[in-house]
């Protein structure tokens, strides 16, 4: 479980996110959702604690993420920003290895290496196992980013628009695999989104933000017209179609 209590957060002396209260819960994938400044990226990074919060309090499994140390926060929750520091000389298998840093002493052990060549299967990517990244397409490399990842056994999967600018059999690869190893890994998955239609179809629960501050959260049953209309200032038409729903714009 991941409890977030009452935090303020921002930049110098600028407060972007204002008194948020959440709690998630294992075994979910959330969408992160609202007009850009809304303050989803400051979020993650707050968790992750490249922020330090102005005030409030956010626990993992009941643990107040100030008493952790870098190490084992890195153990315990990984974050994938919308620029990744990937290098692009580095082969697919070092790459995903980088993961395990916080895990390994002084060099990998068995244990390392089998998880790394497990996630390689798992995601398809034997064929490129010892290519550069440099020279894999966009949502290949992606795939390994998330392995390097996922490679740190965490509780906590952080995502910051991880299928932005990847067309779309691309897109609806990678939420699939996340959708499905947030269950079976039973973690907590946390991704930015700004597709409203590809977070109806994988999310599990639905936070919206606006101007700092949480202005609507739930499951797929939030989501109305007006929900859209007052935090993005579009209007839109909401479509079922054979049990889902679809946003479409309204003109």
């Amino acid at each position: 479980m991941l409890e977030i209590k009452n935090l303020i957060a921002g930049y110098g002396e600028k407060e972007v996110l204002q008194n948020l209260n959440l709690l998630f819960e294992k075994k979910a994938l959330y969408a992160i959702l609202g007009p850009n400044g809304s303050g989803k990226s400051t979020l993650l990074r707050t968790i992750d604690r490249i922020i330090k919060p102005k005030g409030g309090s956010i626990y993992i499994s009941g643990e107040d993420l100030k008493k952790i140390s870098h190490r084992n926060l890195a153990k315990r929750i990984a974050y994938l920003p919308q620029k990744s520091n990937s290098t692009p000389f580095c082969t697919v298998f070092d790459t995903i290895l980088l993961g395990r840093k916080p895990h390994i002493t002084i060099e990998p052990s068995k244990k390392d290496l089998n998880i790394v060549e497990n996630l390689i299967i798992e995601f398809g990517l034997e064929e490129f196992a010892f290519r550069k990244i440099g020279e894999l397409s966009g949502g290949e490399s992606q795939k390994v980013l998330i392995a390097r990842a996922i490679s740190q056994e965490p509780e906590v999967l952080l995502l910051d628009e991880p299928v932005n600018h990847l067309d779309p059999k691309n897109q609806l690869e990678i939420l699939s695999l996340l959708k499905r190893v947030t269950v079976e890994r039973s973690i907590i998955t946390i991704i930015v989104l700004h597709d409203l239609n590809l977070a109806i179809q994988f999310a599990d629960y639905f936070i919206f933000m606006k101007n700092g501050k949480i202005y609507r959260e739930g499951d797929q049953n939030i989501i109305d017209e007006s929900l859209i209309k007052d935090v993005y200032e579009i209007n839109v038409k909401i479509i079922n179609h054979e049990g889902r729903k679809f946003v479409v714009n309204a003109f």
